[in-house]
């Protein structure tokens, strides 16, 4: 698998966004990587109607969904801290990941993704970062 998750994909926001705000960035992300095209987003915002996709400790995977295939070209992450929590749906995020799947991709991408945020000390590591690049550094391994 080539890298999911490239240091560019990476980002810190200060300020304060709304929950379709975050949404838009990520998808905006993975459309620049060519990991998917403009529909895509659209897709993630039906998705979140349908079932929010806030997983817990502080985090939301926002994707696409089933009927979005067409829109991904290709498998990548786009990663977000938000320094201002985001009200997701009652929930509070901090840390919005975008994701594309290509032919099934995703599955193996998602787990990755949780095992890092099943830690609270890798959770705390994450908040304690300075930098997109620390930050990628202790994401290095969903690239695995």
């Amino acid at each position: 698998m080539s890298q999911v998750l490239t240091q560019d994909r990476i980002t810190i926001v200060t300020g304060t966004v709304t929950q379709e705000e975050a949404i838009r960035r990520a998808a905006d992300a993975l459309e620049a990587a060519g990991a998917v095209t403009d529909e895509y987003f659209e897709a993630m915002l039906a998705r979140e109607q349908s079932v929010s996709t806030y997983m817990g400790n502080l985090l939301a995977i926002p994707h696409g969904t089933n009927d979005a295939k067409e829109a991904v070209r290709d498998s990548a992450l786009s990663f977000t801290r938000y320094e201002t929590p985001i009200d997701w749906d009652g929930d509070e995020v901090r840390f919005v990941v975008g994701i594309a799947g290509k032919d099934g991709g995703h599955m193996e991408i998602l787990s990755k993704i949780a095992i890092i945020f099943s830690e609270d000390d890798e959770v705390a590591k994450l908040l304690a970062a300075e930098t997109p690049e620390e930050l990628y550094t202790l994401l290095s391994e969903v690239n695995e």
